[in-house]
């Protein structure tokens, strides 16, 4: 029985009196209980397709072909219709739950709106029907979280929370955006286990969008490649991976982070060292706000790092990666020392530390979130020049088109602002506002996991090239382990905490010694959902 078919499919958006195509005559069906793949790079088309199966693009799209429901028309369809069909029918797992879940409400509050709206159940109904869904997809001790918050939750559960909601009123298809993205390695593995072994139970059919050809081949059945609005190749997945025809798929199935980072020169300077280091936040209580405990972020941590080298930081959300690369740049306080060029920099105070502050530079995950949305990109990649007093002789916007260069990107578009770069071109900025000061040490927490993995594979040629020119030290927090593999001299590996593991990359990703690290690198390398069963 066909769930879904979409014939024709296009759409358009209306944009200073023009009319932009976004998707352009796309065609595919869903099966009962099959799983189909929608991949394909930022900007192919893929949400915009999955969205205008029950018209919830905005009021300046324009749909035209013919979307069809269990034989019931979605395009033009009246908007009883289609309330009935979304959630009911047809339901959404978003990419990030933290905003797609309300901040200002409980769990229990934002499930039970659903509910009621949908099904009409009130009181205890409710409740229940609340504690059995969080039960079936996997949050422990259910009762518990009711009134938690969506900040209280951690992003495996936050996302477990959305397909709860997804799954509260039974729909026939499940649509999942983009739904392990964010997400460590083995909560990925979990998640995907979790709607392999739901969609069995339920019946359900799946379209799964991803740029994570990885993931495609261990959970669909078939997969449609769309590049720039339209769909390329299409066919049952293990056809596609073993014979792939266009040379966009033969590209996208190519796309890995690969190779191995240059030797670390002989006698290479020591950049940054640690021993013992420890970031212990303090709870307090009572009306005197006594300490009466500590949350024990970052426990013993000891590790060097020399010019020319990379030191890659792994493990799940919560094992205080960031929180050890904060305390190394003293943005956080720590006990312990902190050597950084030859000086224990403990203990100084802020001032005393501006004038060193070139030297370690950091570039985050989210480079939309990390640039102004008001500054153009020459002056996100001059402020720093401002800021420090550098090279006061030159002209600034001759380094700022330097320096853009070096990383990849036009000069010519310095006075764009961030919305008008792709996500792989704003990562640039980034680096570039961080290189611009030729620091010493550059601090790179996760800025390649919100990227396509074409895009991926460039940034870490990118930052390779420049590791290279420049004798820059990197410390490199990922929970992507095939990209620190491409980066990465040395590793340690962290789990609540603690450091479970160190040593060179080769040894750690080779022959590891402990059970949380051998996990690690199964979820990564060898991730087991069996196609439409649980594991």
């Amino acid at each position: 029985m066909r769930v879904l078919e979409v014939k024709g499919l296009g759409v358009t958006f209306r944009q200073d009196g023009q009319e932009i195509p976004a998707v352009r005559d796309v065609s595919f069906h869903i099966d009962k209980g099959e799983t189909v793949a929608l991949v394909g790079e930022s900007g192919s088309g893929k949400s915009v397709t999955a969205l205008s199966t029950v018209s919830l693009l905005p009021d300046s799209a324009t749909i035209s072909g013919s979307v069809r429901y269990e034989g019931r028309e979605m395009v033009g369809a009246s908007a009883a219709d289609l309330r009935a069909a979304r959630g009911n029918d047809i339901s959404f797992i978003f990419q990030e739950p933290m905003t797609s879940l309300n901040p200002l409400h409980t769990i229990e509050k934002q499930l039970t709106e659903t509910i009621m709206l949908h099904q009409g159940l009130t009181g205890a109904a409710v409740r229940d029907k609340i504690i059995e869904l969080l039960t079936k997809v996997g949050i422990r001790d259910p009762e518990t979280r009711l009134n938690a918050y969506p900040h209280q939750l951690s992003g495996g559960q936050r996302q477990r929370v959305m397909i709860a909601m997804a799954l509260s009123n039974g729909p026939d298809l499940l649509i999942a955006d983009e739904p392990t993205t964010a997400l460590d390695v083995t909560i990925q593995a979990q998640i995907l286990d979790l709607l392999a072994k739901l969609k069995a139970d339920e019946g359900m059919s799946l379209l799964f969008i991803t740029h994570d050809l990885g993931i495609v081949r261990r959970i669909a059945d078939r997969v449609c490649v769309m590049k720039d609005g339209e769909i390329v190749e299409t066919g049952p997945t293990d056809e596609i991976f073993a014979n792939p025809r266009h040379p966009y798929t033969q590209m996208l199935l190519s796309a890995a982070a690969t190779g191995r980072p240059d030797p670390v020169p002989e006698g290479a300077e020591e950049i940054a060292s640690t021993k013992d280091l420890r970031v212990w936040f303090p709870i307090t209580r009572g009306l005197m706000r006594r300490t009466v405990g500590h949350i024990k972020a970052v426990n013993a941590a000891t590790f060097t790092v020399r010019a020319g080298e990379t030191l890659g930081i792994v493990g799940e959300s919560g094992s205080g990666k960031t929180t050890l690369a904060l305390a190394v740049m003293r943005l956080i306080s720590s006990q312990g020392p902190v050597v950084f060029l030859g000086e224990n920099i403990q203990g100084r105070p802020a001032r005393a530390l501006r004038g060193l502050r070139r030297d370690m530079q950091i570039v985050f995950q989210d480079p939309y979130g990390s640039l102004s949305p008001r500054m153009t990109a020459e002056e996100i990649i001059a402020e720093g020049l401002g800021v420090h007093g550098l090279e006061p002789g030159r002209n600034r916007r001759e380094m700022v088109a330097e320096i853009m260069a070096e990383v990849g990107l036009e000069p010519g578009t310095m006075h764009r602002y961030p919305h008008e770069f792709s996500g792989g071109q704003r990562q640039r900025i980034a680096i570039a506002r961080a290189m611009i000061l030729r620091p010493r040490l550059l601090v790179l927490d996760e800025p390649t996991s919100a990227l396509d993995m074409t895009v991926q594979v460039q940034i870490v040629r990118l930052l390779r090239d420049l590791q290279r020119r420049h004798g820059l030290a990197y410390l490199f927090i990922s929970h992507d382990l095939r990209v620190v593999r491409a980066l990465a001299h040395k590793v340690i590996v962290m789990k609540a905490g603690d450091i479970v593991e160190a040593g060179t990359a080769d040894v750690i990703f080779d022959a590891p010694e402990t059970d949380y690290t051998r996990a690690l690198m199964a979820a990564a390398f060898d991730l087991k959902v069996e196609k439409g069963a649980s594991q």
